[in-house]
């Protein structure tokens, strides 16, 4: 019931009642007073805010390689660890070990090879130009001549006899059908290789053997010393000469005997395989001697452990010594060079 027209407060109602009734039938009026703020809608202070990750369209996209499925970022971030060490390059050669070899630069330049106050075969001096190359600061071990043989055989395609290993003096066996050092000749350099074994070893490492020029250069330097480490005649500080048969010892065994950029063991404890026929001087390398595919003797160069003093000269070319390149010989190794 509605109050009397007297009464304020009822007639103050009733105009409201009335006035929000008239905005109601005409679809408009102006809005109703604002009601208090409700705490969800008092201002506060706003909340510290959380780094937030970003959204997938503004991340770069992953690098995803030939058939292979990104993985979804958060996945990514998650297994990521330290980065990955690039793979091993490929050997130069099919089947070879992708393994470092300590060598020395040769610089490409003229020298003085061969003598004229020496034996008749390394007459006259003579100047030879090389081309630049890498030698090995070592010797082949029986451990990385097994490693070979273990992947070629004993011999290779064409039928070469690649190592002697019914002789006495081979210091590699087959051990439960794999090829193995002796026991304590891990380290030492590889005998009974031929020369077809010592040339198929460092073709397989992506190498070949080293020329008798090449060899030469390596062991008298620029300045044409007579011995690798200087003038002064040989001695056991130097190199093992001398010795009884067999007595030979692990490569690099005597750092007296260096070269003065550091090439070892080239001169005694065991000859080495070049590459060169023996043929007479002066040298040429376009004059046949450098057939790969010859059975005629080789040189061989360095003097091993039985060898008389006279024979380290690094002018020495070991006439007669080799006898036969398609046998292997239990004094005579090698070494490998890489260059053009």
């Amino acid at each position: 019931m509605l109050g009397r027209v007297g009464d304020r407060p009822s007639t103050v109602v009733l105009l409201c009642a009335i006035a929000l009734l008239l905005a109601a039938c005409l679809g408009g009026g102006p809005e109703p007073a604002a009601a208090a703020p409700t705490p969800a809608a008092r201002p506060a202070a706003e909340p510290a805010q959380l780094p937030q990750p970003a959204a997938p369209a503004s991340q770069p996209p992953a690098a995803v390689t030939s058939g292979a499925v990104p993985a979804p970022a958060a996945t990514a971030a998650r297994s990521a660890g330290p980065p990955r060490q690039a793979p091993a390059q490929p050997p130069a050669f099919p089947g070879g070990p992708a393994v470092a070899v300590r060598s020395v630069h040769i610089a490409a330049g003229a020298f003085t090879m061969g003598r004229d106050d020496g034996p008749a075969d390394e007459r006259p001096a003579h100047s030879v130009q090389l081309a630049a190359l890498k030698i090995d600061v070592l010797p082949v071990t029986t451990t990385e001549f097994a490693a070979f043989l273990n992947v070629v055989g004993p011999a290779n395609r064409r039928g070469q006899n690649l190592f002697d290993v019914e002789d006495p003096d081979a210091r590699i066996h087959r051990v439960d059908g794999r090829f193995r050092p002796d026991p304590g000749f891990d380290r030492h350099p590889v005998v009974e290789a031929s020369w077809f074994g010592a040339r198929d070893y460092c073709a397989w490492r992506g190498a070949r053997l080293p020329s008798e020029a090449e060899w030469e250069r390596a062991a008298r330097g620029p300045e044409g010393r007579p011995y690798p480490w200087g003038d002064a005649a040989p001695d056991t500080t130097r190199a093992r000469f001398g010795a009884r048969m067999n007595d030979y010892l692990p490569v690099g065994s005597i750092a007296a005997g260096s070269t003065p950029d550091g090439i070892l063991d080239l001169a005694g404890n065991v000859w080495q395989w070049l590459s060169s026929l023996y043929r007479p001087y002066p040298y040429r390398a376009d004059d046949g001697r450098e057939d790969g595919d010859s059975r005629d003797e080789r040189v061989t160069r360095g003097g091993g452990h039985g060898s008389p003093a006279a024979h380290l000269r690094a002018s020495y070319r070991g006439r007669g010594l080799s006898r036969a390149p398609s046998a292997g010989h239990h004094n005579i190794g090698f070494r490998c060079a890489r260059g053009p």
